[in-house]
């Protein structure tokens, strides 16, 4: 089967991973890619969405995966793209992924639907910011469109809400677009993943995001400092009680709203005092929590996306382990406000070679002229680690990430030690 797989990061390298090892086989395929990724896949040279769709096309790909989220709501929109030259596509078409590309569709979305969520209302512009938050903090600011995880701010005070007013609605940092004031919900995060399949759904193995850049969850909000995964994570009330007021209204939704679903949904759910309530939706794998998940997914990746994208939920061709997962990033230095390239990054080889269950998935890396690995973004790359026990998935994966290093590197040294 040829599959092409869209993006570039860290997800896509665990999913080209998985999609490798499935037992189907595989002819790969990536754009834009990677150097990492063109190890498993071959990197199609092509200047843009519409290139990329002929390419398909005249070499006959039986699969497109969407990864990146950007792509799915670019020009026409990737799926549609797909839909009309006969391509199947696991990724939503782009309608449905405006869930994702615009915080005020997906917050009314919720609220028609009656999905528990926090309260909210859309702004022009600061000013209008300004009167909505009404002097009420902490208070939850939301760029309404595409950012890369980083057009969200807690603001606990007015300096930290004018700082990112600021940034999003004078020197448009991420744009132009609205802005979303959010009541700030409290509690601990957890990432529910879901393959949709038009109505139905089979739900993944739940995570948990570390989003802030430092120890005890300080510092500034980044695209992911690391994740844990398993089927522990929370338990099975809570799972089911997520089930019932969340994701069966949201596939229900999609189908009472006439948007086509085949692909890949996150829910962002904070457990509040009251019960759980979606803070925002992914129309894709979470990162780096996709990192963390596939390493604890068996069985056929490969042909249940293929099945998905022709309608065909096969549940039956996956499996998910009851252990934990834990993903540790080493990030840039710089990062989040920047990133540095060019660091010589040392010792993945001995992560790779290790002969163990450890697995690292680059994210921001190339390759120099020298053939040496050197940073290329904010999060470089992933380490993870599994074990019978959050403990055990935990040490493992510290003990490989010693092992990488280069010069300003970042890393949080409590990934899944400290508990929300």
């Amino acid at each position: 089967m040829k599959i092409l797989v869209v993006g570039k990061g860290g997800r896509e390298h665990a999913l080209i991973t998985a999609m490798h090892e499935s037992a189907t086989g595989t002819e790969l395929y990536c754009f834009p890619g990677s150097d990492a990724i063109s190890e498993l896949a071959e990197v199609v040279d092509v200047d843009g969405l519409d290139s990329l769709i002929s390419w398909m096309k005249e070499h006959e790909i039986d699969l497109c995966v969407a990864g990146e989220e950007s792509y799915l709501v670019k020009g026409e929109g990737l799926a549609n793209l797909c839909e009309q030259e006969g391509i199947p596509c696991w990724g939503p078409h782009k309608q449905s992924a405006q869930l994702e590309a615009s915080k005020e569709f997906a917050k009314d979305f919720m609220l028609r639907h009656g999905i528990p969520t926090g309260r909210a209302v859309g702004c022009a512009d600061a000013d209008e910011a300004r009167v909505a938050i009404d002097g009420v903090y902490p208070t939850v600011l939301k760029f309404d469109g595409l950012a890369a995880g980083k057009g969200v701010a807690v603001c606990p005070d007015e300096v930290t809400a004018e700082e990112f007013l600021n940034e999003v609605m004078v020197e448009r940092k991420f744009g132009k677009g609205r802005l979303l004031v959010e009541e700030c919900l409290v509690g601990p995060e957890v990432s529910i993943f879901a393959a949709v399949v038009d109505g139905e759904y089979l739900i993944f193995t739940p995570a948990r995001d570390y989003k802030r850049a430092y120890d005890g969850d300080e510092g500034p909000n980044t695209g992911g400092m690391g994740a844990v995964a398993s089927r522990q994570l929370i338990d099975d009330g809570l799972l089911k009680t997520i089930e019932e007021t969340i994701v069966q209204p949201t596939v229900k939704g999609l189908v009472d709203d006439g948007l086509p679903y085949r692909g890949f949904i996150y829910f962002g759910l904070m457990l509040t005092e009251s019960g759980p309530k979606i803070i925002e939706y992914n129309c894709r794998f979470g990162d780096p929590e996709c990192q963390a998940v596939m390493p604890l997914v068996g069985g056929d990746l490969a042909r249940f996306c293929a099945d998905g994208a022709a309608g065909i939920l096969s549940s039956g061709r996956l499996s998910f382990s009851d252990g934990w997962s834990v993903c540790l990033v080493r990030a840039s230095a710089g990062y989040p406000e920047s990133s540095r390239s060019g660091d010589i990054i040392s010792g993945i080889e001995s992560v790779v070679d290790s002969g163990t269950e450890v697995k690292l998935y680059h994210a921001g890396t190339k390759k120099n002229a020298e053939g040496e690995w050197e940073t290329n973004g904010g999060r470089v790359l992933a380490v993870v680690a599994g074990g019978e026990t959050r403990s055990s998935a935990v040490e493992s994966a510290y003990l490989a990430l010693a092992n990488v290093s280069f010069e300003g590197m970042q890393s949080r040294s409590d990934i899944g030690v400290f508990n929300f």
